[in-house]
């Protein structure tokens, strides 16, 4: 009798861990638990098949005597390089289109020059032997915009709060509400703020409280819950007409969408969809998207609705994460400074053989589009800096004293949140002289060569070279810096030798 009891109680023990094991795994919150990201060990490679990564095909070198300038549009989008951070630490398949260079580099800040004398934004360039490839040469064109207070301004904030059944879980609406509410408590009293969801139908939980009103707008947010389908919401067209009932003359007026993916807001034709936030911009009411979750992630579609709505896309994976957006650079997520960015670089040619522009494949242009004025380019926001690389293959005239191996070319328009007195179409130029090389890394050039390097191992490009994670990770150990996000990168690479090449061998 006393053994039948103790198998009894043995089985319902056994019985207890399978199903606790199942609730952690099954939950639907892709390992995210509360506010700490999940520390077992998943199974390795897990592949989420419903996410959408914009299709990359890296650019090739260019032969400069055939085609001497590149043209492309320049946004601070930093999505992909949380998206990868999550997947490396949860030990998922990385897919290759997951691994964008540009927004890995734009994550992080850098100490280039910044803007002076009433300047929107202000250019630099170094140029080093590349670490992985021993025939080419990296240059970095530093772009920094100028700050702006974020509590010298008036804000009118929508929250466009996807709450459909698949945003179940701690780390999609439950993450939502953490970082909503951390953007609340840093508001202005005379801000306004209204609240718009939708999953089977849309609905305005809080219509333009004021700022002071905290507890308020905070206790409306921790009321909401994640059920019904996406079909037929109204919601992108409620939270216009919300932001434009409360707008504010000069002031930041801005939609706040948060979504796992699903992007069935009321309009559902994508094109259209681009084209009422596209209008919607003119009238001074910004979009911004931010994503969340794994599993129905759609990349290209956060980053088109950001573009046409004169804002950035990004995504939050953790509360930490939520903290950097919306209170550590709340300024640059909140406040652009910059329309219409476009970037346009011309190497010469007797000193550059060929180039090749690291990252932004999907954000080219031609020169015709670069000089349109009505072209519709990115965005930059307060306090934003931004990160361009290029290979070079140099001739061997290259390092002839005081000549110039390439001109850079920006072409932008102010915004009404920008702190400067320049109206319509503005250039900024920097030439790119052979002074700009240097053997020793500077601190910039240390890190950036180190995130390409990686990227480059991430994604198996083919444009990797001798690039490998060891050297990765001996550059970073000689890095010194206090910027937690970057000591964060060092521990992700690290994690990635011990999931990604040490489990293979």
């Amino acid at each position: 009798m006393k053994n039948r009891k103790k198998l009894v109680l043995a089985a319902t023990v056994a019985l207890l861990v399978v199903l606790c094991v199942l609730t952690c795994s099954c939950s639907g919150n892709g390992g995210y638990m509360g506010n700490y990201l999940y520390s077992g060990t998943p199974s390795p490679y897990t592949t989420e098949s419903d996410d959408e990564f914009t299709r990359i095909q890296e650019n090739p070198f260019v032969e400069t005597a055939v085609t001497a300038s590149s043209y492309f549009s320049i946004d601070a989008n930093t999505s992909s390089y949380p998206v990868l951070r999550r997947l490396i630490r949860e030990g998922r398949e990385i897919d290759p289109d997951a691994v964008r260079v540009e927004e890995m580099l734009n994550y992080f800040s850098y100490d280039y020059a910044e803007p002076e004398n009433g300047n929107i934004l202000a250019l630099s360039a170094s140029m080093f032997d590349s670490p992985y490839n021993p025939e080419t040469k990296m240059l970095t064109i530093g772009l920094a915009a100028q700050k702006v207070e974020f509590t010298a301004q008036r804000n009118n904030v929508v929250f466009l709060i996807d709450t459909s059944g698949s945003m179940y879980g701690d780390d999609r609406l439950g993450l939502v509400q953490t970082a909503f509410k951390m953007l609340t408590d840093n508001l202005n009293d005379d801000d306004r703020v209204s609240i718009v969801t939708y999953a089977g139908s849309s609905s305005v939980p809080l219509s333009g409280a004021y700022g002071s009103e905290k507890q308020k707008i905070n206790a409306v947010i921790e009321d909401l819950s994640a059920s019904g389908s996406t079909a037929g919401a109204q919601g992108i067209q409620t939270a216009y007409q919300l932001a434009q009932q409360y707008f504010i003359s000069g002031g930041n007026n801005r939609v706040v969408l948060a979504t796992d993916g699903d992007f069935n807001v009321g309009i559902s034709n994508t094109k259209q969809l681009e084209s009422f936030i596209k209008e919607k911009a003119k009238s001074g009411v910004y979009l911004s998207v931010f994503g969340v979750g794994i599993g129905n992630l759609k990349s290209e579609k956060m980053e088109s609705l950001a573009l046409n709505g004169n804002g950035t896309a990004s995504y939050l994976d953790s509360p930490t994460e939520a903290r950097r957006a919306l209170v550590e650079q709340i300024g640059g997520t909140m406040q652009t400074v910059a329309k219409d960015v476009k970037a346009g670089i011309t190497f010469n040619p007797d000193y550059v053989q060929s180039y090749r522009l690291i990252g932004y494949e999907n954000k080219l242009m031609t020169e015709e589009e670069f000089r349109d004025s009505e072209k519709d380019a990115g965005e930059l926001g307060s306090g934003h800096t931004v990160t361009v690389t290029y290979e070079l293959k140099l001739t061997d005239k290259a390092f002839v004293a005081g000549e110039n191996i390439g001109a850079v070319e920006i072409h932008y328009k102010p915004t009404e949140n920008s702190s400067t007195q320049e109206q319509g179409d503005l250039v900024l130029t920097l030439d790119v002289k052979t002074d700009a090389y240097h053997q020793a890394l500077t601190p910039n050039d240390t890190f950036v060569s180190s995130v390409v390097e990686f990227a480059l191992i991430a994604r198996n490009s083919q444009y990797k070279a001798n690039a490998s994670i060891d050297n990765v990770i001996e550059r970073l150990t000689q890095y010194q810096t206090s910027d937690e996000y970057k000591q964060e990168f060092f521990e992700l690479v690290k994690t990635y030798k011990q999931k990604y090449t040490e489990a293979k061998q």
